[in-house]
Parts: structure tokens; C-alpha cells; sequence
């Protein structure tokens, strides 16, 4: 690990912004170069939502989802190297990821009972992180950590963010088709009740249409740096 931050001075990095951004794979990269923890919120929502699927809970139905939203025991790891996370013991890294997964997580992730127990452990996970922590997600900066010691919003074009995840998935959706999906994602994140997707109001904005992701590691490292400088 490079440039390591020194235990009695841990820093939190929020970096919030919708998918295709280059989110994860910024976030985990800057965790390993600052020598930082890392947490993948999205995936917390991903494993209630496989969990829900595979035992039978309609996802479409709030009353229900909130019903089983202590049921599964969900547990995530915070090596940027190895973001493993388990659903009632079981690795889960694989199985959130699918199509059926990511076409239910907005409904569930919207049910204020799923974000209430969802955010009292992320704020938990992050408050164990002596050295400190990169937690990436959706309302890091905004309502999980809103005193975190940098926030970062990324964005991109709609077409850039389409291209890579769609190379993500291998071609196996088209760049249009994987648009339109980016987009009604969006949309549901942006306009739910409850902790809706939005960028705080001290938060950095990093536009990485145009940037490779090695520039935009070296940025968001930057920011952090020169935050913690002057600390």
C-alpha cells in the first residue's frame, strides 16, 4: 500500500454518484493507495435483495420487504482487495450480481426499513475503521456519513456511462439498451422518499467522462491529501 494515513489521523472519503461512473473501481483503488478500508454499500443493498429473492419476499411489495428486513444477516468485508460480503454465511459476491438482482435493487433499496438497518451498519462498519475508510454509494456524503472528511460525486455523460457498463457485462446488452436501464435507474434513485441519490452540498464533483481511471484515482487521491493537509 502507498502514502498510508497515520491511525490518529483516520480520514472518511465518501465518493457517491449513479452507475457507470467508475465509482467502484475508484474507490477500492484509492482505499488500497491511501492504505484505507473500504466498503461497498451498493453490494449491502444487492445482498438484501438476493436474499429477498431467493426466499420467496415480493420486491415489489414495501409492507413485505419490510417484514423480512432483519431476517438475513449480511456481512461485509472491508479489504479493498477483497470486498467479500456474505449473506447468512454464505459468499454472496457472485450471486448479487445478476440480472434479476440488479433489475429489483431500486424497490428494495427504496423501503425506508431496508436504508434504516442498511445505514446504521454502514455507519458502523465505518466508525471500526481505525486508520479510516473510502465508503462509496448512493447517499454516502448526504446522509450516511455526512461529516465525512472528503466527498466526492462522480458523474459522467449517459453515453459514457453506457459504454462501460456495458462492456462490464460483456456485450451480453446493448449500449443503447444498457442506457435506457442506466437512465430508469437513475431516475428511481433520484426520486425515492428516502435517502434519495443526490450530491451533498460540499461535495466534489469529478466529471470522468473524458478521464481514464488511473486519472481519476490520482484526483480523488489528490483531494484527500490536500484535505487531510490542512486538517
Amino acid at each position: 500500500m502507498e502514502n498510508p494515513v497515520s491511525p490518529v489521523n483516520p480520514v472518511i472519503v465518501a465518493i457517491d454518484g449513479p452507475s457507470g461512473t467508475g465509482k467502484s473501481s475508484t474507490s477500492r483503488a484509492v482505499a488500497a493507495k491511501l492504505g484505507l478500508s473500504y466498503l461497498d454499500t451498493g453490494a449491502q443493498y444487492r445482498a438484501i435483495t438476493w436474499w429477498m429473492l431467493s426466499n420467496g419476499v415480493d420486491v415489489n411489495d414495501p409492507d413485505a420487504v419490510a417484514d423480512a428486513v432483519d431476517k438475513p444477516v449480511i456481512i461485509s468485508g472491508t479489504d479493498p482487495g477483497n470486498a467479500a460480503i456474505s449473506v447468512d454465511g454464505v459468499d454472496a459476491a457472485g450471486p448479487i450480481r445478476t440480472a434479476a438482482v440488479t433489475a429489483a435493487v431500486s424497490a428494495v433499496s427504496a423501503v425506508p426499513e431496508v436504508r434504516s438497518r442498511m445505514v446504521a451498519y454502514q455507519r458502523e462498519v465505518a466508525g471500526a475503521a481505525l486508520t479510516g475508510i473510502v465508503v462509496e454509494g448512493r447517499d454516502i456524503g448526504t446522509t450516511v456519513l455526512p461529516s465525512a472528511t472528503v466527498k466526492i460525486f462522480l458523474t459522467a455523460s449517459a453515453e459514457a456511462r453506457a459504454a462501460r457498463r456495458s462492456s462490464e457485462l460483456n456485450g451480453a446488452q446493448s449500449v443503447a439498451d444498457t442506457q435506457a436501464a442506466l437512465i430508469r435507474r437513475d431516475a428511481a434513485d433520484s426520486g425515492r422518499k428516502t435517502s434519495p441519490l443526490a450530491k451533498a452540498d460540499d461535495a466534489i464533483e469529478v466529471d470522468t467522462t473524458e478521464l481514464t481511471l488511473q486519472q481519476v484515482i490520482e484526483r480523488v487521491v489528490a483531494l484527500v491529501e490536500e484535505k487531510r493537509a490542512i486538517r
